[in-house]
């Protein structure tokens, strides 16, 4: 990676840009949401994603020197701790969660029935497919194709704020203070999403929205040191883009093993944006914000 230097002017500029666009598009997902056309949300909601490589552009930025060439000579390592990393850690997460409340694993079908309707269960089984083949090739993709696929997406974000922003924030205000400021910054960015349409969390907790909203900055924070850790390591902005994908793919799984309407309980988990499965994220974070 080229040497960084403080731009203050740039910096701002990405900001405003990154937020105005991302935060009209999620007031349209709102609105397709609420109109009953969920399905055009979602694609809206994908191509959020590069709302903050869209800003590095109209920032004044070039995208040279992010490391685009996906090179992975001498990184295999750290591309192997991108791509499996997220599943073990949502793992362990979702095991600790479980082990505090049993009640809530379930293999029913119940997440997908509350989300997609008795009629997706019904498909399932009439092409001869259980609920449980469901999540095992789910996990299967975690594992296989899904974080390579997630990251085209995921590259849109990460070329925003570990290719521009969090190196920034570092020249200014130093390594870990700027992984704060940074992590804060991505969760912020969410806040529509999870005050208009409970992104995330729902709607059925206490303290809707505010509470969503700040826990998802920790998850955001932790989140945000382990994947510019690895675009340290790498030089490659495709290795957090992994991660990032990966982390999308592995967390739908405990999900969708457990009781769906579990109300506050929500913000425990079992995906790891929750406070109890999002130990093993944080404690990661922690030793690299230590060493």
């Amino acid at each position: 990676m080229n040497e960084i230097t403080y731009d203050k002017i740039q910096t701002r500029k990405y900001l405003i840009w990154t937020f105005s666009i991302a935060w009209v598009m999620q007031a349209g997902v709102a609105l397709l949401y609420r109109n009953g056309l969920a399905a055009i949300g979602q694609l809206l909601m994908a191509l959020l994603m590069f709302a903050p490589l869209l800003g590095v552009l109209l920032s004044g930025r070039s995208l040279s020197g992010m490391g685009w060439k996906p090179h992975i000579r001498g990184k295999v390592k750290t591309l192997l701790m991108a791509w499996f990393l997220p599943a073990l850690l949502t793992a362990i997460g979702a095991a600790i969660y479980f082990a505090v409340f049993p009640g809530h694993f379930d293999v029913s079908g119940d997440y997908l029935a509350a989300n997609g309707g008795m009629e997706v269960l019904a498909q399932m089984e009439a092409q001869g497919v259980s609920y449980f083949q469901y999540v095992l090739i789910s996990v299967v993709g975690c594992l296989t194709y899904a974080p390579l696929v997630n990251s085209f997406l995921a590259v849109g974000e990460e070329a925003g704020w570990r290719g521009f922003l969090y190196p920034q924030l570092k020249v200014k205000y130093g390594k870990k203070k700027g992984w704060l400021i940074g992590g804060v910054i991505w969760g912020i960015w969410h806040w529509p999403l999870i005050c208009l349409i409970g992104y995330e969390y729902g709607t059925n907790y206490v303290g809707f929205p505010i509470v969503g909203m700040l826990i998802f900055c920790i998850f955001t924070i932790a989140a945000g040191i382990v994947c510019d850790w690895l675009y340290e390591k790498s030089g490659n902005i495709w290795i957090p883009s992994i991660f990032h994908g990966a982390v999308n793919a592995a967390g739908t799984i405990p999900v969708a093993l457990c009781l769906a309407n579990t109300g506050s309980i929500i913000l425990l988990g079992p995906a790891p944006i929750g406070v109890l499965a999002g130990i093993p994220f944080l404690a990661l974070a922690v030793i690299l914000f230590l060493l």
